[in-house]
C-alpha cells in the first residue's frame, strides 16, 4: 500500500492518494484538481473513488472536477452531505465552493474498494460527521488528530470535549507504530501524539 500527500490550496490541506496495485482512492481533494491528476497519473493506478474526511471546504474544492474527470462516486458521512452544496454549512462563504451530493454515505464498517481495505471510524469534534480511514499500514485522521495538536473546535457543530474522546477511544487505540496522516502538517505517529501531544499530557 502506498500513499502520496498533495498539499492543495491557500491553506494547505493534505489531499491524499492511497493506490494499491493498480487501484488508487483519492481522499479530501481540496483544491488544485490539475495538480492532483498529474500526481495521479504518475501513480499509473486507476482511481475509483473519492473518499472524505469531512466537508469543510478547504477538504471539497476539487471533488466535482474529479469526480467528473474518472467518473468516480464519492463517500461522505451522512450528517455532512448537505454541507457539500451549502456554502455556509461548508465555511466557504462568499467563494461559494460547493459540490454535488455525494453517491454514498458511510458507514462505520470495514470496506473494499477494488483491492484496497479499509476500516472507518467516527471521529467527530472537528465536526459533527469527520472519520478517519484506518488502512493496514497507516491511519488518514482528517481534522481530527494532528501532529502535537488536535483540530480547531469553535466551528459550527465543534466540540472539544468530543473531539478529545473521539480520539482517545478510536485513534489512540490503535497501534502505536501505526502513521497518522493528517489534514494539515506533517505525519506523525499514534506513539508520538499519546506520549508528547499536549492535549493529552497530564
Amino acid at each position: 500500500m502506498k500513499i502520496t500527500r498533495i498539499i492543495t490550496g491557500r491553506i494547505e490541506e493534505n489531499c491524499y492518494l492511497v493506490w494499491q496495485e493498480k487501484d488508487l482512492l483519492i481522499i479530501d481533494p481540496g483544491a488544485d484538481a490539475t495538480v492532483i491528476a498529474e500526481q495521479i497519473k504518475k501513480t499509473e493506478a486507476q482511481p475509483l473513488a473519492i473518499l472524505l474526511t469531512h466537508t469543510h471546504y478547504d477538504h471539497i474544492g476539487a471533488v466535482d472536477q474529479l469526480r467528473d474527470l474518472y467518473q468516480i462516486p464519492v463517500y461522505v458521512h451522512p450528517l455532512e452531505q448537505e454541507w457539500l452544496e451549502n456554502p455556509i454549512l461548508n465555511l466557504s462563504g462568499a467563494q461559494n465552493i460547493t459540490a454535488r451530493p455525494a453517491e454514498y454515505e458511510w458507514e462505520l464498517k470495514e470496506y473494499t474498494i477494488g483491492t484496497i481495505m479499509f476500516n472507518v471510524l467516527a471521529t467527530p469534534g472537528h465536526s459533527i460527521g469527520s472519520v478517519s480511514f484506518v488502512f493496514d499500514d497507516f491511519v488518514v485522521s482528517g481534522d481530527a488528530l494532528f501532529r502535537g495538536s488536535i483540530g480547531r473546535t469553535d466551528l459550527y457543530t465543534g466540540d472539544l470535549e468530543q473531539l478529545l474522546t473521539s480520539i482517545t477511544t478510536q485513534l489512540f487505540t490503535l497501534p502505536d507504530e501505526l502513521p497518522v496522516y493528517p489534514g494539515h502538517g506533517d505525519p506523525t505517529t499514534i506513539e508520538r501524539e499519546k506520549q508528547t501531544n499536549p492535549f493529552f499530557q497530564k
